[in-house]
């Protein structure tokens, strides 16, 4: 990662006792300081409401998921008696709002920072109402220097609810200060998609409807709902991923060129491919919900069978929805979504597959007896773009296969980020450092997260049919419903 100037600054993590804190954002916050990307007076204050921790109390627990995440014991000891300090908000009112911004100052002041401020809602989304108005009725929403607000998704449950957040963010911040954070956009593939299409002019020449068929994007899960069934039962697959996630996805791979490479003109394009995604006709989408099956060797439960689950939860755990985006691009190309838990193996891809040639120059030469095989009835070149778990590109291409005779051989052209570069930066930290640089390219706007919900109002309101699915396997038989042309079908390789 290259070097970017980050001001010195107090970081603030509202919910600091939780999984997230502990996971992702302290890991990310240390590597980033082992790469020096960090200044040296650069300060971490952690707050909660119910952990009754003092400074010492909270470095022991961030030690301890460090340790966990893999960190050096010398390193992480005194970066942590260094950086970190806790403080308890066991109310979250306006008291204690002003309790908290007078422990900044005081940080501010022992540490000589200029007033640069970075608020981070590491909190369940019940939570960001009074965080929010705690920030801005206390005045913390503006220091001596810059201040900044990241806001983890859900961004609402719907439109009402994602307006309503909005203007209550507006009440005390201005847009560029919010830094709406959705983790997928950190992958270091899904980044470098802008650069696969911008940079190089032999795939932006074919990135269009006279060159590309269909547009699949995946992202598929072998786990279920795990510990998460209370919140999964309210919220369903549509919200937990496809509003954001997949979302963010189509819009990164078919947005058009954008005026120059600054956080509105690229969010300005992605903007634009929703508002031309055409309403949703009956049979555009199919959800799915996993029965009993098996992953691998283990036999796995139904979701029905999950503990916090209603016996006849209607819940999606799958969903698979097909998009016509009615622009000069893409008039006619089909984009096909899908994504689910206890799939038969976890994989996040996106598949472009080309057109067919116009004339089968080698038709005679494929036959087998008088039948083209299934192989050569698909044939067509297909680039993939895997985003995880092995971040990297494959193009599949035919060649002679060699002997006597003239028959084809299918063979791909192979990238893999792991292979070619080391210290591949997590998401986080990724978008950490966009964060504390100011740069709002990769996160979400609020125009964006309004039209996003607004595409999907719909189906939220008339949700199509739950068909069961067994674990293990890509969802329900009637996700081939959604392909309108002879011969398609979902890429699994």
């Amino acid at each position: 990662m290259s070097k970017i100037a980050v001001d010195p600054c107090i970081f603030v993590i509202l919910g600091a006792t939780g999984d997230l804190t502990h996971r992702k954002l302290l890991p990310a916050l240390l590597r980033l300081m082992a790469q020096e990307l960090l200044p040296e007076n650069f300060v971490i204050l952690g707050v909660a409401r119910s952990a009754e921790l003092d400074d010492a109390g909270f470095r022991a627990e961030a030690r301890n998921a460090l340790e966990a995440a893999g960190a050096s014991s010398d390193e992480m000891a005194r970066w942590c008696d260094q950086c970190l300090h806790f403080i308890r908000l066991p109310k979250a009112d306006l008291d204690d709002f002003r309790t908290l911004a007078a422990k900044i100052v005081e940080l501010e002041r022992a540490n000589r920072l200029p007033g640069n401020r970075a608020f981070y809602l590491s909190q369940p989304p019940n939570a960001f109402q009074g965080a929010i108005t705690g920030l801005g009725e206390s005045g913390l929403n503006k220091g001596f220097g810059w201040t900044r607000l990241v806001v983890e998704k859900p961004f609402g449950r719907d439109l009402a609810s994602a307006q309503e957040l909005n203007r209550l963010l507006y009440r005390y911040f201005n847009e560029p200060q919010i830094f709406r954070i959705d983790h997928y956009l950190g992958k270091e593939t899904v980044q470098n998609l802008l650069v696969f299409r911008f940079a190089n002019p032999i795939f932006e020449s074919l990135w269009n409807r006279d060159r590309i068929e269909s547009v699949q994007i995946t992202v598929a899960e072998t786990l279920g709902v795990e510990d998460r069934a209370a919140y999964y039962e309210q919220s369903g697959i549509l919200r937990d991923m496809v509003q954001n996630h997949l979302t963010q996805l189509l819009a990164t791979v078919a947005m058009e060129v954008p005026a120059a490479f600054r956080p509105d003109p690229v969010r300005n394009e992605k903007k634009k491919v929703l508002d031309s995604i055409s309403p949703f006709a009956p049979g555009d989408a199919v959800f799915g919900q996993y029965a009993e099956g098996s992953i691998g060797p283990e036999k796995v439960a139904a979701y029905r069978q999950e503990r916090n689950v209603a016996p006849d939860s209607q819940t999606p755990t799958f969903a698979a929805i097909r998009y016509d985006i009615n622009n000069w691009r893409w008039h006619g190309v089909p984009f096909y979504l899908r994504t689910g838990k206890r799939l038969r193996r976890r994989t996040s891809e996106i598949v472009i597959r080309f057109r067919y040639p116009p004339v089968m120059l080698f038709e005679s030469a494929q036959r087998q007896g008088n039948v083209l095989s299934e192989v050569e009835q698909m044939q067509s070149n297909i680039l993939v773009i895997t985003v995880q778990p092995d971040e990297g590109f494959d193009l599949l291409f035919d060649v002679k296969n060699p002997g006597a005779g003239l028959t084809l051989k299918r063979q791909r052209l192979h990238f893999r980020y792991g292979e070619v570069f080391r210290n591949i930066p997590e998401a986080y930290e990724t978008l950490l450092l966009d964060f504390l640089t100011g740069d709002q390219t990769l996160f979400v706007r609020s125009d964006m997260v309004e039209a996003s919900w607004k595409l999907y109002a719909p189906l939220l309101e008339n949700p199509p049919e739950v068909y069961p699915y067994p674990s293990g396997t890509w969802g329900p038989e009637a996700v081939d419903k959604l392909f309108r042309n002879p011969g398609e079908k979902w890429f699994t390789e």
